[in-house]
């Protein structure tokens, strides 16, 4: 951990005092410019890295406040710190130092019983939509499904608003040990929830979170150039490496592609170890659905997702196949010409009448059969005796009257 220096513990203080100073009717117009004060939030993460600072109870105590005040722009700024101050708990608990994480419970699990209950102090209830074929996942793409009968439109009537509530977590006194990765993994799910608000430095610290907990404590950590302390192994369980991965996903297409990439390989390397099939799943489906290059990034730190679109025309030819199809198909391998074929009005339903058409090919001289005597072919003919001209069903009429 690097101590923090002067001019850090200086802006900390003044940001510090500059809030406690504040009238409530002043609170909204702080709010509005909090996020101007890019050079605190450096600060503030210095303090929460460095061990040995007793900035850190006034801190989260200050965050807390953030929090609860009930305006949006401050509880999305305590937000920011979530990652690192659950990789803060962790690596006391880790380490056995419970002198030192006072503070940080006490702000987790504020953070955690105000998220839980609405405005009016009832339980929140979650809802989520259960997963469809029609709808794109990391998983699949709709129009990958590569049959005409699921098509992208019936399966969006199909699945359409399934969704499914869920009880809201129970209040907590304490971070216990039986409860500390309900309380973790809740925090994950409600920073996710709001994971468009946070800035760079925030998806940067979820990442050094995924990757400092999933190889502490196992040989893969003396892989890591910037990351070499010793450090005892950080118990994690499925469900919060799912969150984990959920977030880290979102910031590999916003800005921390590096970071999130490493993120991810460090996570299905857990997963490998601990035997987790759920982060296993989803690790392997964010790896396999990464480009090999960081894709270009558009304006100011967003970057582009590559996604297949659903053609307007359909790519499979609906003409049905028959025999007529198949024999004019090979008639034009072999050169020859046909002329259309018209429905006969003295047929029913429209169906076309027996051939009474001329075969021609520049190729081939066909042999009319005339008082039922062929004609003598041409050399160029002789292979082509089976040509012959149909009769009208007129000719075949006055033939039989004049026999």
């Amino acid at each position: 951990m690097q101590a923090m220096e002067e001019k850090e513990k200086a802006l900390v203080k003044n940001w510090l005092s500059e809030f406690k100073g504040l009238p409530e009717v002043a609170v909204a117009a702080y709010a509005e410019r909090v996020q101007e004060k890019a050079s605190v939030v450096p600060a503030l993460y210095s303090a929460m890295r460095d061990m040995g600072t007793e900035l850190l109870e006034p801190i989260c105590h200050q965050l807390f406040e953030f929090v609860r005040s009930g305006e949006a722009a401050l509880h999305r700024f305590a937000l920011q710190f979530v990652p690192e101050i659950i990789w803060r708990h962790l690596s006391a608990v880790a380490r056995r130092d419970k002198p030192s994480q006072g503070s940080v419970e006490a702000l987790l699990l504020g953070i955690y019983n105000l998220e839980t209950v609405d405005e009016e102090g009832k339980p929140k209830v979650l809802s989520f939509t259960v997963p469809s074929l029609s709808k794109s996942s990391i998983y699949h793409e709709p129009c990958s499904i590569g049959s005409l009968a699921l098509t992208e439109e019936g399966l969006s009537q199909r699945g359409a608003g399934r969704a499914v509530y869920a009880d809201s977590y129970p209040q907590r006194e304490s971070i216990t040990a039986q409860n500390r990765f309900e309380v973790l993994t809740s925090l994950l799910l409600y920073y996710n929830s709001a994971i468009v608000f946070m800035p760079l430095s925030s998806y940067h610290s979820l990442c050094q979170l995924c990757t400092r907990a999933c190889v502490s404590g196992f040989p893969r950590q003396r892989m890591k150039r910037d990351w070499k302390e010793p450090h005892p192994r950080v118990p994690l369980l499925a469900e919060f490496l799912v969150q984990l991965l959920e977030g880290v996903y979102h910031a590999i297409y916003n800005g921390a592609w590096d970071m999130g990439k490493r993120a991810v390989e460090d996570a299905l390397y857990r997963s490998k170890l601990e035997l987790y099939p759920e982060p296993l799943l989803l690790a392997r489906a964010i790896k396999s659905s990464l480009l090999q290059d960081a894709p270009h990034a558009g304006r100011g730190r967003s970057r582009c997702l590559q996604l297949e679109v659903t053609p307007t025309s359909s790519r499979i030819s609906r003409s049905v196949v028959t025999s007529a199809s198949i024999r004019s198909h090979r008639w034009k391998k072999e050169g020859i010409s046909v002329s259309p074929v018209q429905a006969d009005p003295n047929f029913p339903n429209g169906s076309v009448s027996p051939p009474n058409l001329l075969l021609v090919s520049e190729h081939v001289t066909v042999v009319l059969e005339q008082d039922g005597e062929p004609t003598e072919p041409g050399p160029e003919g002789k292979r082509q005796r089976s040509l012959k001209k149909p009769l009208d069903h007129s000719e075949k009429e006055a033939n039989g009257t004049s026999s």
